[in-house]
């Protein structure tokens, strides 16, 4: 279980939302968590790759060896 507290805007916003659909304060703020965690788990992912690339830890390949591999060069 988590507490979060918003600034009194964003619930009054959430408050409205939910009121019009008919939906719960709850629904809306799980989704808009399991949403942006998505993309934050992305941000990193990516970012950490890129620190391995930069340290030499990891090789990159060109997107015209690619797509030649793949037969997608015309």
């Amino acid at each position: 279980m988590i507490a979060v507290r918003l600034p009194k805007e964003i619930e009054k916003r959430l408050e409205r939302l939910a009121k019009q659909t008919g939906r719960t304060k709850t629904y809306y703020v799980r989704e808009a968590i399991t949403e942006h965690l998505a993309e934050l788990e992305e941000i990193y992912l990516a970012e950490r790759v890129l620190e391995r690339v930069r340290a030499g830890e990891e090789d990159t390949v060109s997107l015209e060896d690619v797509t030649s591999a793949h037969g997608l060069d015309d």
